[in-house]
């Protein structure tokens, strides 16, 4: 994949072939950086993060209606790609649009979803789970076939839950012991909203972990399977796909896995810092999504 990153055009914008604790320093002090040289030309399809990248809790970040304008001006198709269960796609779409973005739910690719898909290619359906999580998940895991109950279940399934409880911490707990089979829909252990990083999903597994001593089986990023779902969902390919996130253990950490070049905004949670002392890096960090698009060196015009 970094062959192929070379031979496009770097337009000037290549990243520095320099030593790290010069790279490092270069990092501290630029906007814009790029780790190597990111295929501008050839991206027709945008996988799209929102807690972070859009909006922070109930308020959008600057640009954000310009961004998703800017895209379908370019006829970059794309789906907002969301490890956060808590909602439908057609409650993401409302959420959206009381912040003046205006999406389809078809638009939207949720963690939940892709549990959905999961449990329906694992063959589940007519069996049952017990469910830490708000509306999104609870419809996914029935649209799987499962029935929720708290009465002896198959699985356990946990994404972000807002009304947490001891008790439901305590059921889910007595029924992994008792053999269920436990399944998070996402690792992420804190999310930005306008207050600040809040708990997350993977805070609440965390807890059933240190109780029960298992390990749930993640399916949201950074597991490639969710990005490959959107992805196919699009039409796309590694080739023509990229990954837009605030964060390097997810967002980025899956579009490595899943082998496509990826963009961090700084907007959210990965800061500079992180970038620094960490080994998962991007093909592009951008401040915000004012600078990715004044970066981005194709105008709609010319974008076929």
């Amino acid at each position: 994949m970094q062959a192929a990153f070379r031979a496009q055009g770097d337009r000037g914008l290549t990243s520095p072939h320099s030593s790290s604790s010069q790279w490092r320093g270069m990092l501290a002090c630029h906007e814009t950086h790029f780790t190597m040289t990111f295929p501008f030309e050839r991206i027709r399809h945008l996988l799209v993060d929102l807690d972070g990248v859009l909006y922070r809790g109930a308020i959008p970040l600057p640009r954000a209606q310009d961004f998703i304008v800017w895209l379908q001006d370019r006829r970059i198709t794309f789906r907002l790609v969301t490890n956060n269960a808590t909602l439908t796609p057609e409650q993401y779409r409302d959420k959206l649009a009381m912040i003046g973005i205006g999406i389809s739910a078809r638009e939207v690719f949720t963690s939940a979803l892709a549990t959905s898909l999961y449990l329906k290619e694992q063959g589940q359906a007519g069996r049952s789970a017990y469910v830490i999580g708000e509306d999104g998940i609870r419809q996914a895991v029935e649209d799987a076939g499962l029935e929720i109950t708290a009465d002896k279940p198959d699985w356990v399934v946990v994404g972000l839950d807002r009304q947490l409880t001891y008790e439901k911490l305590a059921v889910a707990s007595l029924a992994i012991g008792s053999g269920a089979r436990f399944l998070g829909t996402n690792p992420d252990t804190s999310f930005p909203n306008e207050r600040g990083l809040v708990p997350g999903a993977g805070a609440i597994q965390a807890a059933i972990t240190a109780t029960t001593g298992v390990t749930p089986k993640v399916i949201g990023k950074p597991q490639p399977l969710m990005l490959k779902l959107a992805m196919a969902d699009l039409g796309g390919s590694n080739e023509d796909t990229a990954m837009l996130g605030d964060r390097l253990d997810t967002d980025i950490a899956g579009a490595i896995a899943a082998g496509m070049p990826s963009i961090l905004v700084l907007t959210g949670v990965s800061t500079r810092e992180d970038l620094v002392a960490g080994s998962i890096q991007p093909t592009l960090v951008a401040a915000n999504l004012e600078e990715l698009m004044a970066k981005w060196p194709i105008p709609a015009a010319e974008h076929r």
